[in-house]
């Protein structure tokens, strides 16, 4: 004689999930172990320290500072935009990798500064800084 249940049986599931995150720690927990177990082998080397040796060259740098108006100021000069892409395009004649700093004084517009930027990058500059201040501290 068979006795049913009053709870319904249901097929039995095999969940992979739990399984997956046990994988993945297996796996991390071997790579660690892994990483561990490699002898570093090094020469131990006794270099001697320079005392009088000094850098004297300065790298070359060009300081572009945004005016208003439409007018900028390449290393303390005032020069127009057209005369910054000629002045840049010379200097990257002679040194390819030429990093340049842009400022903007405090009335100059954001248009501004991201035309002389733009005018920067055409003239093909690849090392462009923008150069900026912190504002004051508000009590």
């Amino acid at each position: 004689m068979k006795i049913k249940t009053p709870i319904p049986s249901r097929p039995a599931r095999l969940e992979i999930i739990p399984l997956i995150d046990i994988m993945f720690f297996l796996l991390a927990s071997f790579m660690m172990l892994s990483l561990q177990m490699q002898m570093v082998r090094a020469v131990k080397a006794s270099l001697p320290t320079a005392t009088s040796a000094s850098s004297k060259s300065k790298p070359e740098l060009v300081r572009v500072t945004v005016l208003p108006r439409a007018g900028v100021s390449v290393d303390g000069r005032q020069v127009s935009l057209l005369a910054l892409n000629d002045i840049l395009t010379n200097k990257l004649a002679s040194n390819a990798d030429l990093p340049v700093y842009l400022s903007g004084a405090a009335d100059a517009t954001h248009g501004e500064v991201i035309l002389a930027l733009d005018v920067i990058r055409q003239a093909g500059v690849r090392r462009v800084a923008m150069a900026v201040q912190p504002a004051p501290a508000v009590p």
